[in-house]
């Protein structure tokens, strides 16, 4: 989340520096110095809005709708760079569908179950995420492959890892249902919005 809190951020320093040098120039070229300050603006509205959907993380609004797709590209975005350096390739296969579903909802089980996979299977693996539309709800499975290659370096991890007991609690608060038998995928089941209305 500091990740996506700065990363809108940074290029305003950036341009700052450049567009100080300019105006120290002895004629500065006040075109130039204009479209700094315009691209400063557009930085500023995107940290702006990057920002706040941050916060809806931490304080979600349980009205607000999302489509497969964009749930989980959000989840991913997340937590990518964290998995990819502990071992972890990801592979969104998430169709478009149609239909909605809760974003808090998809936001809170999806990355628990993310998480939870990559807490109990060791890497190097891949991650598969794949979903379909169901007539009540939305299935998406997720499904952890161990593959070739070197085993990461373990750290100590810096939380406190999910059990399956944790992400039973999540999808239940959430009205989720998460299933699992074996090595099977595991689904995560999302009422349709329109179904839960």
């Amino acid at each position: 989340m500091r990740h996506h809190l700065v990363v809108n951020l940074q290029p305003i320093g950036m341009i700052y520096e450049v567009m100080e040098r300019r105006l120290r120039a002895p004629s500065p070229d006040l075109a130039d110095v204009h479209e700094s300050a315009h691209k400063i603006n557009g930085f500023a509205k995107a940290a702006l809005h990057a920002s706040l959907d941050v916060v809806t993380w931490l304080a979600p609004d349980a009205e607000v709708l999302t489509t497969a797709t964009e749930g989980v590209r959000e989840c991913l975005s997340l937590v990518a760079t964290s998995l990819t350096f502990r071992g972890y390739a990801l592979r969104n296969e998430v169709p478009e569908l149609p239909g909605q579903v809760r974003r808090s909802a998809l936001r809170t089980v999806l990355t628990g179950a993310i998480l939870h996979l990559t807490d109990e299977h060791e890497a190097p693996a891949d991650l598969a995420m794949g979903a379909e539309a169901g007539a009540q709800a939305l299935v998406l499975t997720l499904a952890l492959r161990p593959t070739a290659g070197e085993r990461s370096v373990p750290a100590a991890a810096s939380y406190r890892r999910l059990r399956w007991s944790d992400l039973s609690a999540l999808a239940q608060a959430e009205s989720v249902q998460v299933q699992q038998d074996g090595a099977e995928p595991l689904r995560l089941i999302f009422p349709w919005a329109a179904a839960s209305a």
